[in-house]
C-alpha cells in the first residue's frame, strides 16, 4: 500500500469549503477525491491538514491518501493537470512513509489575510483581500498582534460552540506588511481553532478602527467569551500559505 502526500493550491471562491459534504462537487475534498478514484480505479478518502471555510484559498494545503495503484507519480501529476478544475492545482506529489498523516502530523500552520484599505473597493481583487475605507491606526493593530501572539486559551477567539478538545493553541507570531493600499498580515502557529484567525483579524482591525482597547484582549483571553472579540472578517481574504510538518 502507497501513501501519497499532495500539496494542493486552490481558489476557494466557488466552493463551500475543504471538507467533503454531501454535494462533493462544491468541495475541495470532494472534487479531489472523484479525481484520485477515478484515476486509481479505487474509492480513495484523503486526509487534509485541515479545515477551511467556504471562500477561504489555499497555496498549500496539504493531504494524503493510500492506494494500491502503481501509476507513478508523473502520471499523476498530469492526470490532476487534465481532469481536475482549473482552479485546483496540485503543486506537488511525494510518496511517503505508511505512517504519514497530513493532519496528526502537522507541527505549524500558517496563514495570510489580505486587507485593502482605500477610498475605493477593486473590482478585480474582490474574492482575494477585505475591503475597509476606515482609517486605522497602525501602532494599535500592532501591540494587538503582540498581545495575541503566545500560549493562550482562545476559545473566546474561536467559533466553537462546545468541546472536550483543549483549546490552548500557540501563537509564534502576527506580522503585518503594506504594500501600497494592501496589508498583509501573517499567522503563524501550532494551531488554529474553528474561525480563530478571521476573530483575530477582526478584534485587530477593531482596535485598529478604535472600537475596541488593546487591553480587552487580556480580558477575552480570561473570560473565553466569544461576543467579546471582533468580528470574524469574511473569509475571501484568508489563505491557507502552508504546513509544516517535522523532518
Amino acid at each position: 500500500m502507497r501513501n501519497i502526500k499532495l500539496t494542493i493550491e486552490y481558489d476557494g471562491t466557488r466552493y463551500q469549503g475543504w471538507q467533503r459534504l454531501g454535494d462533493s462537487d462544491k468541495t475541495i475534498q470532494g472534487k479531489v477525491e472523484k479525481t484520485i478514484s477515478q484515476m486509481t480505479g479505487e474509492p480513495i478518502e484523503i486526509i487534509g491538514s485541515g479545515r477551511t471555510d467556504a471562500g477561504t484559498h489555499a497555496r498549500g494545503q496539504v493531504a494524503n491518501f493510500k492506494t494500491t495503484s502503481e501509476k507513478s507519480l508523473a502520471d499523476m501529476t498530469q492526470f490532476f493537470l487534465t481532469y481536475l478544475p482549473k482552479d485546483i492545482v496540485v503543486v506537488d506529489i511525494t510518496e511517503v512513509s505508511e505512517r504519514f498523516h497530513a493532519r496528526y502530523n502537522a507541527t505549524s500552520k500558517q496563514y495570510s489575510y489580505y486587507i485593502r484599505q482605500a477610498a475605493l473597493p477593486s473590482a478585480f481583487g474582490r474574492n482575494y483581500h477585505y475591503y475597509v475605507s476606515e482609517a486605522l491606526d497602525w501602532d494599535a493593530m500592532q501591540e494587538a498582534c503582540d498581545r495575541l501572539t503566545g500560549t493562550h486559551d482562545f476559545l473566546g477567539f474561536s467559533a466553537l460552540k462546545k468541546t472536550k478538545k483543549s483549546t490552548v493553541r500557540t501563537v509564534d507570531s502576527i506580522t503585518m506588511t503594506r504594500e501600497g493600499d494592501l496589508l498583509h498580515f501573517t499567522f503563524i502557529g501550532d494551531g488554529f481553532l474553528y474561525k480563530m484567525v478571521r476573530i483575530m483579524m477582526g478584534t485587530i482591525l477593531a482596535i485598529g478602527k478604535g472600537e475596541m482597547t488593546v487591553n480587552e484582549i487580556n480580558r477575552i483571553f480570561e473570560e473565553k467569551v466569544r461576543k467579546d472579540a471582533g468580528d470574524t472578517v469574511p473569509a475571501h481574504g484568508l489563505f491557507l500559505d502552508h504546513v509544516d510538518y517535522q523532518k
